[in-house]
């Protein structure tokens, strides 16, 4: 069983830290996009998202700016783990 979680330690790392994604960013984009509708999470809307996590579409929104920089460090180490798996999980 041990070696089992040792070989996979990655696969579990990365599933582990992306289960909550799908609610931060359901979060982020009912926020940018203005609305309540669950049907926001699985449309494919994307340019003003992107401008929305990398620019400051409402300065004056303190939600807006919460939410978006949890989100920006939430991506920011997943974006780690995916550098430190690519260059040392491999072997």
């Amino acid at each position: 069983m041990l070696e089992l979680f040792k070989n996979n330690i990655w696969l579990i790392t990365f599933i582990i830290w992306g289960l909550p994604l799908s609610y931060y960013r359901s979060n982020f984009r009912k926020i940018v996009y203005q609305t309540n509708d669950w049907k926001i999470n699985i449309k494919p809307l994307f340019v003003k998202e992107i401008k929305a996590l990398f620019g400051n579409m409402y300065p004056e929104n303190s939600s807006y700016i919460k939410s978006r920089n949890f989100y920006r460090f939430y991506l920011l180490i997943y974006s780690i783990l995916f550098l430190v798996y690519q260059f040392y999980g491999t072997s």
